[in-house]
């Protein structure tokens, strides 16, 4: 039996951070009151993910989840440990990532596209598709900072549905905005997941997301991964879990 192309490979990930309230301003300059508080967010996380394979990741506010994409992503450095993605393309879906505030949601298409490896020629032929499903009409030409939730969500969601990527993580994406577009937004993921050469990666709150749409789950817990497996069998557990916490 052929053995199955790997996606992305994380051994042994350690992220960390400092404790930013331990520093202040003083005289146009940072002044330490101290060596900082360092917090250990992903304490030694190790795990594949085959090509094609769409895998959920949940666990509860701050057990690590956003800070694992971001690592997978590039946008934070591993303090210990690797994540090889093999040579695949990556995209992040995931509020408050990527855009310039003070550029034109038009213009961060671009940004974006070209953040993504595309040429402004690739871009141009696909920039009226990703407008259109949007359904930002005009405000596309606003600044991005002038932008709801909602709509920085629209646009974030539709470069990378349009500017498709091997590998693409989205962070609770799904979840927000109106309901005619969390269920055009939903069904455009199924679309895009169904092609078995894509890998996703998803971080969501949502059991009946990660059910419906996930091969395998993660749940992540003060930064370790306590259970992986059967989607439907984790998230059982997972509620089970945040019932007896309540």
């Amino acid at each position: 039996m052929k053995k199955k192309e790997i996606a992305i490979t994380v051994n042994d990930l350690h992220v960390y951070y400092r404790d930013m309230k331990r520093f202040s301003l003083k005289k146009g300059g940072l002044k330490e009151k101290g060596s900082g508080k360092l917090f250990k967010a992903i304490k030694g996380v190790t795990f594949e993910v085959p090509k094609g394979q769409i895998l959920g990741i949940c666990g509860k506010n701050g057990s690590g989840k956003s800070t694992l994409l971001r690592a997978i992503s590039g946008i934070f450095s591993p303090d210990h440990g690797s994540i090889n993605l093999h040579g695949n393309s990556i995209s992040l879906l995931s509020i408050g990532v990527g855009f310039q505030k003070q550029l034109t949601g038009y213009e961060n298409i671009y940004l974006s596209g070209m953040l993504l490896g595309y040429t402004r020629e690739e871009i141009d032929k696909k920039v009226n598709e990703i407008i259109e499903f949007s359904e930002l009409g005009d405000f596309v030409y606003k600044p991005v900072r002038s932008y709801s939730s909602g709509m920085y969500s629209k646009l974030a969601f539709s470069i990378t549905a349009i500017l498709e990527t091997d590998i693409i993580l989205i962070d609770e994406v799904l979840s927000v905005g109106d309901i005619h577009f969390k269920e055009k937004s939903y069904n455009k993921m199924k679309e895009l997941i169904s092609d078995e050469s894509r890998t996703v990666v998803i971080v969501s709150h949502s059991t009946k997301t990660i059910v419906e749409l996930c091969d395998k789950v993660i749940w992540l817990h003060d930064g370790l991964i306590k259970a992986e497996g059967d989607p439907a069998t984790i998230m059982q557990e997972y509620e089970e879990f945040m019932r007896a916490e309540a």
